[in-house]
């Protein structure tokens, strides 16, 4: 294998994809570590898994798969045992015709071809694929499928020692879910397959998963995890565990429902707090960041961020928090459930079993001298009047509402029995947002938009160069990686508090206040698209229904305006 190595290097130098230094410098790491020359290029950073991988197969002479690229089917499991797939690092990637494509880091390996025909005892086309991306594919694969396991002794006892199949597989199902940054899981069973899906940047995905047979003993596993009853299956549980993944501690939430087919299972995957950044990396624009800072740097008052389940207000909130969080402040949270860990403040999780509800909750911290409140949300009257009494007795409270806009939310709080004269007094302003799926910087390419979608979103004269998802490696051949914020902030102008006083609809105050500065959500996702950040069509797929409505509102602040 050495001389291989040496001529799969002595290649590279060829192409001018290594200088002869780089070599030598591979070539001294190689006699320090036990690995090949060729995993120390990877090592060193002189060479991408995939590239080298692509060399090794044009060396062979033999073709080069991208594993990444394609959807192998974990059934093949049954026509390889895993110990022999382990062993040649190898994988039945495609069977056509009566031909068995076989994935192997290897494909030299003669000896190993040779078994692997035996077993199979069908034609074999090996290719070649990325060593990694083999073992990767072959963990995943005989966890998550019921096909035939290892035979020899070793591997066996490997397998109990890991726990068992089911284990094995709920440890692949949340580690993938968690390396491809998805923030739930839906495990739900039909009459005939088990359906596996990701929520990545806020879009379900299908996902290879387990055979239906293994869908009993993966929610018994997730309900040891998560502390529920096992014996309950008609009534729906919820509960929470942590899990372990790359030396991280994940917080996972579960909830467990009943349905015609089965038990109905989907995981929220909760972020970890070391990830939060500034306002600006949300999204919020140079002015939003400021008024945002303004808020937070009050001693005292109410601050909203409203929007549907799943729009990042828990992140915001938690981004602000992060900036109050310093030892001359006392914060104290208040959640349903606690989904980021804040070192320094003190965090509540509400527990109704036990009648620790939000506000039973907040009438206690209240007499442990807090500076900060974070309600998690305000759900109901009694809630809603003790935060916003809170909030005019010395307290910052934050808190989250399920409204649609900025200014819905002080007809929430009207609908909580809140008086208007107190709102005025306590509300320091509110944050309505949405998320939009960011473009991928790896593949976005300039766009020209069709005229239907420009009139759709009134867009009538382009500041920018708009961009569309392409595809790529880098984001898993979707377009997009990531998600950013749009958002509008209704502060209390002194035209918007007359207003609020005077009982004005919500469509009269949400009119009011766009005429004195407040920028529309729609408007601020737009002016992102014009940035190059996202694409058009998500900006129709997230805020084009407020768009209608506001087009007179404009109109008539234009005509103010002139």
């Amino acid at each position: 294998m050495l001389a291989f190595e040496d001529f799969v290097a002595e290649r590279l130098v060829d192409q001018g994809r290594i200088s002869p230094e780089d070599l030598a410098s591979a070539r001294k790491k190689v006699a320090r570590s036990p690995g090949g020359l060729l995993d120390a290029l990877v090592e060193v950073g002189l060479m991408e898994p995939k590239a080298l991988a692509a060399v090794c197969a044009v060396v062979c002479e033999c073709p080069f798969v991208d594993i990444d690229s394609y959807t192998i089917s974990f059934s093949n499991t049954e026509l390889m045992p895993r110990s022999i797939c382990q062993r040649a690092l190898a994988f039945p990637l495609f069977d056509v015709d009566g031909i068995v494509t076989v994935g192997m880091a290897d494909p030299l390996d003669l000896d190993n071809l040779d078994r692997i025909r035996a077993v199979l005892k069908v034609d074999v086309e090996p290719v070649l694929c990325e060593r990694r991306a083999i073992e990767r594919l072959i963990e995943r694969a005989y966890s998550l499928a019921a096909g035939p396991q290892a035979t020899d002794e070793s591997a066996e006892a490997e397998s109990e020692s890991d726990g068992g199949p089911i284990v094995s597989a709920v440890n692949q199902i949340l580690a993938q879910a968690i390396e491809e940054n998805a923030s739930d899981v839906h495990l739900g069973p039909d009459e005939h397959e088990l359906h596996l899906r990701f929520r990545i940047d806020g879009v379900l995905q299908r996902r290879q998963g387990p055979s239906l047979a293994m869908h009993p003993g993966i929610v018994q596993r997730l309900k040891v995890m998560a502390h529920l009853d096992l014996t309950q299956t008609r009534r729906p549980q919820d509960g929470k565990f942590r899990f372990r993944h790359a030396g991280r501690a994940i917080d996972i939430r579960v909830s467990i429902i009943p349905t015609v087919t089965g038990e109905n299972v989907v995981l929220r995957i909760l972020g970890a707090g070391a990830l939060l950044k500034g306002f600006a990396d949300l999204g919020l624009d140079e002015g939003a960041c400021g008024a945002m800072e303004g808020m937070i740097a009050e001693a005292y008052g109410m601050i909203l961020v409203t929007g549907p389940t799943g729009s990042g207000k828990t992140t915001t909130l938690y981004t602000a928090l992060k900036r109050l969080n310093t030892p001359d402040r006392n914060i104290l949270t208040i959640e349903d459930p606690v989904e980021l860990r804040l070192p320094l403040a003190r965090q509540i999780q509400v527990s109704t079993d036990i009648g620790l509800t939000f506000a039973s909750a907040l009438r206690s911290i209240l007499r442990q001298d807090p500076d900060v409140i974070l309600v998690g949300e305000i759900r109901d009257e009694e809630t809603a009047r003790i935060a916003l009494q809170a909030s005019l007795t010395g307290h910052l409270v934050l808190s989250t509402l399920h409204t649609n806009d900025a200014p819905g939310a002080i007809a929430r709080l009207r609908d909580f029995g809140c008086p208007s004269f107190a709102i005025n007094s306590a509300l320091l302003g509110v944050l309505a947002q949405r998320l939009l799926r960011r473009l991928c910087p790896e593949c976005a390419a300039p766009d020209s938009p069709e005229q239907d979608l420009l009139e759709a979103l009134r867009v009538t004269e382009t500041r920018g160069a708009f961009k569309r998802a392409v595809g790529c490696d880098a984001c898993g051949t979707l377009g997009y990686r990531g998600r950013i914020g749009a958002f509008e902030i209704l502060l209390g102008a002194a035209r918007v508090r007359t207003s609020i006083e005077g009982h004005d609809s919500t469509a009269a105050l949400r009119r009011i206040a766009i005429e004195h500065g407040m920028k529309p959500l729609w408007r601020d996702a737009l002016q992102k698209a014009e940035l190059g950040l996202t694409t058009l069509e998500e900006v129709r797929r997230v805020a084009a229904a407020s768009i209608d409505d506001d087009m007179d509102v404009v109109r008539a602040h234009r005509r103010l305006s002139a």
